[in-house]
């Protein structure tokens, strides 16, 4: 149950960056919102941990700014996924994945803190 409201955390956080930001939107209804949250975990589950573990000496350096590097990447990579799967979910470049990145782990947290036993894990 816990893990079906995290998705719809998710969809809510997508479609909250696609309203905000200049340079995301998402066309379709709400089946397409719901594909993109679910690639964008499952990108999040499968590849942050290896880009940070790749990253690591920089994010060190940077004092973890490059980890906003690493999220902005990873919402163009999902981005780029959804429309191979058929889901109208564009991000316009490197700023709007950056800003769409922030919102997303903004509202994320935001909302896990809402949810039964959230303590925004």
């Amino acid at each position: 149950m816990r893990l079906l409201l995290r998705w719809l955390a998710s969809a809510a956080a997508v479609a909250a960056a696609a309203y905000f930001v200049p340079g995301i939107r998402l066309e379709g209804g709400i089946t397409d919102l719901l594909v993109v949250a679910l690639v964008l975990g499952l990108v999040n589950a499968l590849v942050r941990p290896l880009l940070r573990w790749l990253a690591c000496g920089l994010i060190v350096i940077t004092l973890g700014l490059f980890l906003l590097v690493i999220n902005a990447a990873l919402l163009l990579f999902a981005a780029w996924l959804s429309r191979q799967l058929g889901v109208g979910f564009y991000v316009d470049g490197f700023m709007p994945a950056l800003f769409g990145s922030l919102i997303i782990s903004l509202v994320s947290f935001l909302i896990s803190l809402l949810l039964p036993g959230g303590d925004g894990d």
